[in-house]
């Protein structure tokens, strides 16, 4: 157990070396821990550990994925492709296809027709039940399969777009994960200015570039109804004012490929966007067939601005302008690049750590970690001598790993982390006071000294092994059903019983054997 081949020698010191390289950061400022990342290569030393919302301060919001309105706005879309299938076929219907609740209901004048129209109302949308009452009307809905899915493909879109729109903030190690089956979670640790935040998130940011109507006024449409394909949407700047559009898209924020905050003619703050391809050719084509009429556009259901085609745009790029600040374009330009949510987000559970606190949190760790350092220092050397302060030594070695493998994998540290660590400073020297111990009995048994280290090594490696295996299985437990602060206890505490381990087996180890090797002690000093 002594013999310390060449290459398990490397192994060690390289280890450590890694250690010291990846945890120094940390003791670093911010700054110049960044100044040396930016010359490592990706994944390389100069990442300091991330951390939480309890030591930093910052945002805890948890939002809901109103998926129900992902159901709703397909079965509208579906609404339009059934009665074009009707028309298409020559079909009669009284009432008009609309929705009503999580149906699609129409009646037609034709009862012989059923039968077929009941097939072509399968070819509309796979995912759709087609029933007739005895009413004669016809009923389609979702299956539970098509509904679920809907939901779940809704809730991560939606989380995709969330995390899109927080990394263009520049928030640092933000913390976006499912949680249940229609909610996200969200931790912004760090964030001072949270309604900003909370303004980005709740917008659903749905932009459509669709025709104002050259037949009729808004007063008649309120007045005898809005014709077939068109509806009254208001202005985002002035709600008494209102336009009367066509339903029909032109173009959609899915088109786009790029938005960015720019200024107008006037010099006041717009938003410059561009079209992919297809986007361009619409748009183009749109603009250039309808020179001198209003071409609104619109966001979230309100007019954000309608002016008129001067000429036809066949660039594929335009400007959105309106009544910006420079914030709010450079905000609407994000969300359009993000792109649009698939559903309506609402925040049902809010909370806010302040940085004080955090500081606090911080503080305190640091002293629990320096007096429990401390003590197991002072007793390891009155306990052992020698052979106390090579573990010492050890000990160290084993933070400072700690550190580094927190730094590399960018796991977030949290309050109950800390907690776990200074569990770990403890358990850190609890294999080589079974190993002392063990090669105490051997030097009583009349044993040499290298023979009674040997021995103490040999025999107490199992106990180690076994006491340690079933920590880490306890761990990996708390850290795959636990949520929250208990995940954060159980990362570090696993961290912790790797790097002890390796500490106390090998570092310790090679530093022993080496000190009897050159000195050959007539007796051990422990």
């Amino acid at each position: 157990m002594l013999h310390f081949p060449t290459w398990r020698k490397v192994l060690v010191l390289v280890v450590c070396a890694l250690g010291v390289l990846y945890s120094a950061p940390n003791f670093m400022a911010r700054q110049s821990a960044e100044t040396i990342q930016s010359w490592m290569p990706e994944g390389g030393p100069g990442k300091q550990v991330s951390l939480g919302l309890d030591l930093q301060g910052g945002a805890y919001l948890l939002l809901e994925v109103k998926a129900e309105g992902v159901i709703a706005d397909r079965l509208e879309a579906n609404v339009d492709a059934v009665r074009q299938v009707l028309l298409d076929a020559g079909v009669r219907y009284r009432p008009r296809p609309q929705v009503q609740g999580n149906l699609i209901v129409f009646g037609i004048l034709e009862p012989e027709r059923q039968a077929e129209v009941e097939s072509m109302m399968r070819g509309v949308d796979s995912d759709m039940t087609v029933e007739i009452g005895e009413d004669g009307r016809f009923r389609m809905r979702f299956t539970e399969e098509a509904a679920f899915e809907i939901q779940r493909r809704a809730v991560e879109q939606s989380i995709e777009i969330v995390r899109r729109r927080i990394d263009q903030t520049g928030t640092r190690e933000p913390l976006i994960q499912r949680q249940g089956a229609d909610r996200i979670l969200v931790q912004l640790p760090g964030i001072e200015d949270t309604e900003r935040i909370k303004d980005l998130l709740k917008q659903t940011a749905r932009l459509t570039f669709r025709f104002v109507s050259d037949r009729t006024t808004v007063e008649d449409a309120r007045q005898g109804g809005a014709p077939p394909g068109y509806e009254i949407v208001p202005s985002k700047d002035n709600f008494q004012r209102e336009y009367l559009l066509e339903r029909k898209v032109i173009v959609s924020g899915g088109n786009l490929v790029d938005a960015q905050p720019s200024f107008d003619e006037n010099n006041l703050p717009a938003v410059s966007f561009r079209f992919d391809a297809v986007g361009g050719q619409k748009f183009g084509r749109a603009t250039q067939d309808n020179v001198g009429r209003l071409f609104a556009i619109v966001l979230d259901g309100e007019v954000i601005s309608a002016p008129r085609i001067r000429t036809a745009i066949l660039g594929g790029s335009g400007i959105i302008t309106g009544n910006f600040t420079t914030q709010s374009a450079g905000d609407l330009a994000l969300l359009l690049r993000a792109g649009a949510l698939p559903a309506d987000l609402v925040i049902i559970e809010e909370r806010s750590v302040g940085p004080g606190l955090g500081h606090d949190s911080i503080e305190a760790g640091k002293i629990a970690s320096v007096v429990g350092l401390v003590a197991v220092v002072i007793f390891m050397v009155v306990a052992y001598g020698l052979f106390g302060v090579l573990a010492d030594i050890a000990l160290i070695f084993n933070i400072v790993l700690i550190l580094a493998a927190l730094s590399a994998l960018q796991a977030t540290l949290t309050l109950p982390g800390i907690a776990g660590i200074v569990l770990t400073i403890g358990m850190a020297v609890d294999a080589n006071v079974l190993i002392f111990e063990r090669i105490r009995e051997e030097v009583r048994a009349g044993r040499s000294p290298l023979n009674a280290v040997d021995a103490g090594y040999k025999r107490a490696l199992t106990t180690i092994i076994d006491a340690n295996l079933t920590t880490l299985i306890a761990a990996s437990l708390l850290f795959m059903f636990g949520s929250g602060p208990v995940k954060g206890f159980a990362v570090t505490l696993m961290i912790g019983i790797v790097t002890s381990m390796f500490t106390a087996i090998m570092v310790t180890r090679l530093m022993v054997a080496t000190w009897l090797r050159q000195r050959r002690p007539a007796e051990l000093p422990i």
